[in-house]
């Protein structure tokens, strides 16, 4: 994998740049699309909400001529559509001019993304970061898909080791809530009281501050906001439907209507809930694959995904490629289509007018959970009294009782290895 891995990452170090400048400075201009496009949301909403005029940011007219004025052009018309809580996160961007600024934004959530893959993944994480195509899609987009990416992924990765940290990265997730719809399930189920308090306390201080600065009105106005946006982009499908990954909106396309696709897109939610919660009761059950199953799992729950959005399916592919588990070659290709995903599916859809996506996410999350369900059923498989720990994966799959995972406490010893997987036995540990 490291080869092919760096091969594909050095080709894109070659190619991506190129296409993004021609994009940047050519084709933008004949779209009607702004310099750094989506970015010109991000940094008007934060440049209003820091010099005091907050309650244009949910005017939709007062918002888009600010963004003409902004671009020095006219452009197409854009909207702000995240919560008052992104206005604290990025509030930085309104002390930077928007040029300066749309390459910090760019750097800043690729450095982010790759310092939390880089824990995931120690050996590829760097490689891996520079390979994913939705990391160029996310560029080309001046998206947030980098953030939410090391947010979710992050949090994830460092939920065993640190939970509270993990806690405040879940909590900043609040400004993009859809994307951890499926949190609250897992950790719940999973008894991670600790991280549950802290990205409770942090939602709670990121939306009080929010009130401080800006105005309980403002938040009455992203509701407000919110319901046409439903409407107009997810119910309609005017603009971006061909970008979107959602059950919802693959059921709107192959012809369903509103309630049909709400009602397809809430069994597709329950049924992945579910099992999210069944898993992650499990503590036996390795963490990489509770993780890769959570992500993919948000996937086919929310119904408002866009390609960039799966940025943070980089995150899938080092859980994967670490998990203690053999991984039989059609999980390599499933895990390969998802990172192709926002390469392609965008394109695809508009030529056949079919939003695809749950077809490529479904069978991933199907695989993944065939793998949890061979794992537990296996006699490898411990008891409630046993813990899977988090450790770098083991090379032989036999050791003495005194051997022991280089993360692992000394006072605890390793009672098995089958299939590459590490268990601690609390009752010998005693």
């Amino acid at each position: 994998m490291s080869s092919r891995l760096r091969a594909i990452a050095v080709c894109w170090l070659v190619i991506a740049p190129v296409v993004y400048v021609i994009d940047l400075l050519v084709l933008r201009l004949r779209d009607g699309r702004p310099f750094g496009d989506d970015f010109i949301n991000y940094w008007s909403a934060a440049w209003l909400a820091f010099n005091g005029r907050a309650a244009e940011i949910y005017d939709w007219n007062a918002f888009h001529a600010f963004e003409v004025g902004v671009a020095g052009a006219p452009i197409d018309f854009y909207h702000y559509s995240y919560p008052p809580i992104l206005l604290v996160l990025t509030a930085p961007l309104a002390l930077i001019p928007y040029m300066p600024g749309l390459f910090v934004w760019l750097a800043s959530g690729w450095g982010a993304f790759y310092a939390a893959l880089r824990v995931a993944s120690p050996k590829y994480g760097l490689w891996l970061a520079l390979a994913t195509p939705a990391v160029f899609v996310n560029a080309v987009g001046g998206q947030n898909g980098t953030f939410t990416a090391a947010l979710l992924g992050g949090g994830l990765t460092l939920m065993e080791r640190r939970p509270l940290l993990a806690g405040v990265l879940f909590g900043a997730l609040a400004c993009k809530p859809q994307l951890g719809v499926l949190l609250p399930i897992a950790l719940v189920a999973g008894r991670y009281w600790r991280t549950i308090a802290t990205a409770g306390a942090t939602v709670a201080v990121l939306a009080v501050t929010s009130m401080w600065w800006f105005g309980m009105d403002l938040w009455a106005d992203y509701l407000a906001n919110t319901a046409v946006l439903r409407q107009l982009v997810l119910e309609d499908g005017t603009g971006v439907w061909h970008r979107m990954m959602s059950v919802f909106v693959a059921a709107r396309r192959l012809g369903a209507g509103v309630s049909e696709a709400y009602a397809m897109q809430i069994v597709s939610a329950l049924t992945v809930a579910v099992i999210v919660a069944l898993l992650w009761r499990r503590r036996d059950c390795p963490a990489s694959l509770k993780y890769a199953v959570l992500v993919i799992g948000t996937c086919l729950a929310t119904p408002y995904l866009q390609d960039y959005d799966l940025v943070v399916g980089a995150f899938v592919a080092a859980w994967i490629h670490e998990a203690p588990v053999e991984q039989p070659k059609f999980t390599s290709m499933a895990i390969a289509g998802v990172l192709l995903l926002p390469l392609f599916g965008a394109s695809l859809a508009s030529l056949t007018g079919v939003a695809f996506a749950p077809l490529v996410l479904g069978p991933v999350f199907a695989i993944l959970l065939a793998q949890a369900v061979r794992i537990l059923g296996s006699p490898a498989s411990v008891s409630t009294n046993s813990r899977m720990v988090d450790h770098s994966p083991v090379k032989s799959l036999r050791c003495d009782a005194g051997s022991i995972c280089q993360r692992c406490r000394p006072s605890r010893h390793a009672a098995s290895i089958r299939d590459c997987r590490v268990m601690i036995d609390v009752q010998s540990a005693r």
